[in-house]
Parts: C-alpha cells; sequence; structure tokens
C-alpha cells in the first residue's frame, strides 16, 4: 500500500486541482457575462424557446474578445463579446448565431457539459498516474507520452462531442422552422471570422472536427429527416 502511496498522492491532488479550475472558471463566467439582451436575437431565440416548449431562452453575454459559444456545467449559455460584436457588425446573421445557441444547447442537453468538467479532473489524474508509470520506464520521455496519450483520448471524446451537439442543433433549428442552412454557412465563415490562417492540424489532433466533415454530418441529417413531400416532384 505504501509504495502506490505517491500514486494515490498525485491522482488526490489532480482531482483537488480540477474542481479548483472548475470553480475558478465559473468564477471568472460570473465576473465577465451579463445577460444578452438584444431585440432582433430575442425573436430568433423565442423560436428555439417554442420549440423546445420552453418559456424562453436565457443567453450571456462574456466578456471576451474571441469568438466563440460556450455551455457552463450548470447549464448556462454564454456567448462571447466577439461573436456579438461580428452579429452587430452585419458579417453574422440573427439564425446563425441561434444556431451557435442551439449546438451549446445541445451540449447541456446531452449532458456534455457536466460530464466535461468530470472528465477534466479524470484527465489530470490519469496523465499524471500513468506519467509516474511510464517515467520509471523511459525516464524524463514518461512525462511527455503520458501527455500526448491522454491528449488523444481527450480530442477524440471532444470531437465526439461536437458531432453530437450538432445533430441537436440540426434537429432544433429544423424543429425551430430555422433550418439547417444557418448552421452551415456559420462554419464556412467561422475561419475567417476568427482571421485563422490556412495551416491546419491533422483531423485526428483536433478537438474539434473539420468544417466540411461536420457540414457533411449536418446534411447526412438533412436527408433523413426531411422527407419531401408525396406530392412533390420527383
Amino acid at each position: 500500500m505504501i509504495r502506490f502511496l505517491p500514486l494515490l498522492l498525485m491522482i488526490a491532488g489532480a482531482i483537488v486541482y480540477g474542481r479548483f479550475l472548475a470553480w475558478r472558471t465559473a468564477k471568472e463566467l460570473d465576473s465577465k457575462s451579463v445577460e444578452l439582451v438584444d431585440p432582433e436575437l430575442r425573436l430568433v431565440l423565442g423560436r428555439l424557446a417554442q420549440a423546445l416548449d420552453l418559456p424562453r431562452i436565457k443567453v450571456h453575454l462574456y466578456e471576451v474578445p474571441m469568438i466563440n459559444g460556450l455551455a457552463s456545467h450548470d447549464g448556462r449559455i454564454f456567448l462571447t463579446r466577439g461573436f456579438y460584436d461580428r452579429f452587430r457588425s452585419g458579417k453574422v446573421t440573427a439564425e446563425e448565431i441561434a444556431s451557435v445557441v442551439a449546438h451549446e444547447l445541445g451540449h447541456v442537453a446531452l449532458g456534455h457539459s457536466r460530464r466535461r468538467m468530470i472528465d477534466f479532473t479524470g484527465q489530470n489524474a490519469v496523465r499524471m498516474g500513468l506519467a509516474l508509470v511510464l517515467s520509471r520506464v523511459l525516464g524524463g520521455l514518461g512525462v511527455w507520452v503520458a501527455q500526448a496519450l491522454v491528449g488523444l483520448l481527450m480530442a477524440g471524446l471532444s470531437r465526439r462531442d461536437e458531432y453530437e451537439a450538432d445533430s441537436y442543433a440540426t434537429a432544433l433549428l429544423i424543429k425551430a422552422g430555422i433550418g439547417a442552412g444557418p448552421q452551415k454557412s456559420l462554419f464556412r465563415k467561422l475561419g475567417a471570422l476568427a482571421g485563422s490562417g490556412t495551416g491546419q492540424a491533422p483531423a485526428w489532433l483536433l478537438t474539434h472536427p473539420k468544417t466540411e466533415e461536420r457540414i457533411a454530418a449536418i446534411e447526412a441529417n438533412e436527408a433523413r429527416w426531411i422527407r419531401p413531400a408525396p406530392d412533390a416532384p420527383a
């Protein structure tokens, strides 16, 4: 039992550290966000709320310049100032913003947001434990190998979550009468909006799937879920 004590202490430390980061993230969101109130967005978000049989969907404006949407582990939806500014300047439509909110609602509804906090804590524990074991065999390389292995695992899980949230969003947008068009058009815009370069890491190293693959998955769902009327021309 004593020989496993360092490993147990490292795992306990990783769990405490993970919970501390979750607490700090929640405090950051609380201190830098307010409810987003916009008449134009209220209309389109109202359509999502109606499709979900909810009185309204509350979105928070997170005061950071990056372009992103996120869902916290307690179910709150956030849109960054960078994203909202692109909307106000006409570079992003209200329907495209709705597709972001629908995607984040998917993360909440499917349990991704809460699970990610648990996964992050477990990820730190596994990384530290694996590093300790591998270091006995590989020396200084053990830490780097453990980091790479856990990173690949978590990237794969993240991509799975993104596809699932995309699917939820597509279904919700269709039900709300908005359709998946804004969801696809926004994906095509995101690279230019963020000012990213042309270089891209291999798909299996990315935490998000490639844009063209996400759009293809959305279109496949559309083909399954949207049926032509019986009297529609072939």
